[in-house]
């Protein structure tokens, strides 16, 4: 009767071995064609992800792209300044711009987008949107009252018309670097208002 009866094939160990191979067939094609398989949000239209290595100043970071280390200063817009050398002279507003834009910034994942002019100014610096879980951190910046839009260069003024749209929101509401009359001006920050 042992001899009658058959062994039956153990399927269990090839469905395993099926399994992993088709699991390697997905990563090595994902792999060579770049396909993020991460439960992440996807990045949106030209954003560029970066690791931010520190914040300099309200419109100025450092990141980590593509390997390198870069300053970025944000198009389209000024917060005032920091002066790191005679910090008495540092203009209003200009930490709490600083410490909001860090916030901002560490808050979530860091993107970076250009516009279709120069990508650098005269001292190096990247020119970019900076974006953080595909929220403009400018835009954000300009609504709170931390920034005035300038910088204004053609052709890279993807954003405009929503920034001035943003500028306007704090400055009809008198908040942040629109709270005294005069400081904003069209060459930046007039410091005797506060004098």
């Amino acid at each position: 009767m042992k001899q009658s009866q058959q062994k039956r094939p153990n399927f269990k160990g090839k469905k395993s071995i099926g399994s992993i191979i088709a699991i390697l067939i997905i990563a090595a094609f994902a792999y060579f064609f770049d396909i993020d398989l991460s439960d992440d949000e996807p990045i949106t239209g030209d954003q560029i992800p970066v690791e931010l290595v520190r914040t300099i100043d309200g419109d100025t970071i450092t990141v980590n792209i593509e390997g390198e280390k870069r300053n970025i200063r944000y198009l389209l817009i000024d917060t005032p300044e920091i002066d790191h050398k005679n910090p008495e002279n540092t203009e209003p507003f200009a930490r709490k711009a600083t410490e909001r834009n860090d916030e901002l910034l560490r808050s979530g994942q860091v993107t970076i987008e250009f516009d279709v002019g120069d990508r650098e100014d005269r001292y190096g610096r990247l020119l970019a949107y900076i974006y953080v879980d595909g929220e403009s951190v400018q835009k954000t910046l300009l609504e709170e009252g931390y920034a005035r839009v300038a910088f204004v260069f053609e052709p890279n003024t993807k954003y405009i018309d929503e920034f001035n749209a943003a500028a306007r929101k704090a400055k009809d509401a008198k908040i942040g670097v629109w709270e005294r009359e005069g400081y904003v001006t069209n060459r930046g920050f007039d410091t005797s208002v506060y004098n």
